[in-house]
């Protein structure tokens, strides 16, 4: 079995100007991250504990290893182990990665829990997770390339791909962020990935999708029974 490169996800920080968005003072009072425990931190804590346990386990920058742990190759679906289409979602190669996932992850998953509620976001990332490992396995298995891929770079662009319909909703604003923002961002993020190498893009534009269509009616349920 030939393993070639890796997902990987990059991100950028953002600088946030309230008065440009016109905010009220009472919302610029108000914390951008939730404070306590949220679902976000609960899950990026798991797989902070998960990278940490493979790392000690053997070496989390091999496919060979990350392969063993459950990361994501096409063959292994195909022949009947569609539980690695979840599993890759918590799996990370290297602190690179791993870090790279999780700043965008903490920040904006945060916003997108407050406004659909926990287990809607639960969900959401789960399934844009999966969404953008199937996408994966039928990109690969029309092109016949292969490799081995892991991250949470899927769900996490789930997450965006919410929070773009939320601000879309909300007539282009949405608290910190602008549909100008927001669209500069995914669009640059997927044009990264794309011409990066060892970066699963086609992961990316799967959760970013499976994310904007899922996104509608959670906003919608959770929005009606609050």
């Amino acid at each position: 079995m030939n393993y070639n490169d890796f997902d990987q996800y990059e991100t950028q920080k953002t600088d946030i100007d309230y008065e440009y968005y016109g905010m009220p003072e009472k919302e610029q009072e108000q914390p951008l991250v939730r404070k306590g425990i949220t679902l976000t931190k609960i899950l990026i804590a798991f797989s902070v504990i998960v990278y940490a346990v493979t790392e000690i386990m053997g070496d989390t920058e091999s496919a060979e290893f990350m392969h063993s742990c459950g990361a994501l190759w096409t063959e292994d679906v195909l022949n009947g182990e569609y539980w690695r289409l979840v599993t890759p979602i918590f799996l990370h190669f290297g602190p690179e990665h791993l870090f790279g996932n999780v700043v965008l992850w903490y920040f904006m998953g945060d916003v997108l829990e407050r406004a659909i509620g926990k287990l809607n976001y639960f969900i959401l990332f789960i399934l844009s997770g999966v969404a953008g490992n199937v996408l994966t396995v039928l990109w690969e298995i029309h092109t016949g390339e292969y490799a081995v891929s892991a991250g949470a770079s899927g769900a996490v662009f789930g997450i965006l791909g919410a929070l773009l319909l939320l601000v879309i909703i909300n007539k282009g604003h949405f608290e910190y962020m602008s549909l100008k923002r927001m669209l500069f961002f995914i669009v640059f993020s997927l044009i990264v990935g794309y011409e990066s190498a060892g970066v699963n893009y086609i992961a990316h534009a799967g959760g970013l999708a499976a994310g904007f269509v899922l996104a509608f009616p959670m906003e919608k349920i959770y929005t009606k029974l609050g």
